[in-house]
């Protein structure tokens, strides 16, 4: 009997080690940063592993700039002018207002606070004291309590429940100051996918920002996470979901690449039938993702979330030149997923780069054939 799960376990083993003894026999392979035949990302325009930022998706100049001034100087004024002159439709203003809130988050958790010292984020608490009517700072409150519910507390315990609970009353009051502004509701889909709201409460919400904004990209990221196996649907109710948002998006919306993040949902943790990436559910979702990206506007601000996963499916399906063709469109930004599932996002997003770059000459790709 003992041999035999021994059997079983060097079987397992291979399939799980198959792809990669493949890649290595094709030449497609890793090497550290100092050996010879190490790519340089330079070669490509690319930003080295240290200086990728992982704080965005992709570049907004403007809200760089005023996160550096609030953070320098603890003072909310910048960030609440920005907001006030961002318009309420579109992504823009959402993107805004979970960096303005992670931001926040992130200083509270690197400085606590004690005796005779200040906690980080102070900034946002004074903005929504001195500001209590203004319908910016409100919202990045609210979005502020669900990421302190998640980064801090364990779903289902009562620290999360009561932080989630402040939330939802914080999208209350956002949801009074602008009313036709989707953003405190879709702050509230994440409070109802920790609560554990029932459908019929879920689809209330839902109904509320389909009424304010019904192609809104991120609403529906932030829905399907909901409707998610792991969380309160089935990989059914998912795909559904996504393939209904794809086939009413209106021309040049993203949300023709949903089904590619329905799928990314419900990955298995380890792959074991060969050539799965090559699927028809996968690919069928990649060509939907990448007809999404070529018809989008160059300026939306949810391409780059489409294009940083289509890295990652490309590259596991071994699609060298198209991965290469969105990397040099996102490369410098690493803030979105799959990367900031990893304790190391920048590391993470850098070997799949890597993969690339080898794939691509190893069939003999080179910066000199690679379009800009």
């Amino acid at each position: 009997m003992e041999i035999l799960w021994v059997l079983i376990a060097l079987v397992m083993l291979g399939f799980v080690l198959l792809p990669f003894l493949r890649r290595r026999r094709a030449g497609i392979g890793l090497v550290s940063p100092d050996h010879p035949d190490a790519a340089d990302p330079a070669n490509y325009g690319f930003v080295r592993e240290e200086e990728l930022d992982i704080r965005m998706p992709g570049p907004d100049q403007d809200l760089l700039d005023v996160l550096d001034v609030v953070q320098r100087s603890q003072d909310y004024r910048a960030a609440q002018q920005l907001l006030a002159g961002t318009e309420t439709e579109g992504e823009r203003r959402w993107q805004r207002v979970q960096a303005f809130a992670g931001a926040a988050s992130l200083e509270l958790a690197q400085r606590p606070g004690g005796v005779g010292e200040a906690p980080g984020g102070q900034w946002l608490r004074v903005w929504r004291a001195e500001a209590p009517k203004d319908a910016g700072g409100a919202a990045v409150h609210a979005e502020f309590l669900v990421q302190q519910a998640w980064r801090t507390a364990t779903p289902g315990t009562d620290e999360f429940r009561i932080i989630m609970e402040e939330a939802r009353s914080a999208c209350g009051d956002a949801a009074l100051l602008s009313p036709g502004d989707p953003i405190p509701y879709i702050v509230e889909l994440s409070v109802a996918r920790g609560l554990g709201y029932s459908q019929k409460d879920f689809e209330q919400v839902w109904l509320k920002i389909l009424d304010r904004d019904p192609a809104h990209m991120g609403a529906h990221l932030a829905a399907l996470h909901y409707w998610c196996e792991k969380w309160h649907g089935s990989r059914e109710l998912a795909y559904s979901f996504a393939e209904a948002a794809a086939a009413r998006a209106p021309q040049g919306s993203l949300l023709a690449a949903m089904p590619l993040f329905a799928v990314f949902e419900h990955l298995p943790e380890v792959t074991l039938v060969s050539g799965f990436w090559q699927t028809e559910v996968v690919t069928k979702a990649m060509h939907g993702a990448l007809h999404a990206v070529h018809s989008a506007r160059p300026d939306d601000p949810m391409l780059a979330h489409a294009r940083h996963l289509l890295v990652f499916f490309l590259v596991r399906g071994e699609r060298w030149a198209e991965a290469m063709s969105q990397l040099i469109h996102i490369d410098g930004h690493v803030g979105a997923l799959p990367w900031t599932l990893s304790e190391d996002p920048a590391a993470e997003f850098a070997v799949y780069r890597a993969l690339a770059v080898a794939g691509y000459e190893a069939n003999g790709g080179s910066p000199a054939s690679l379009p800009h």
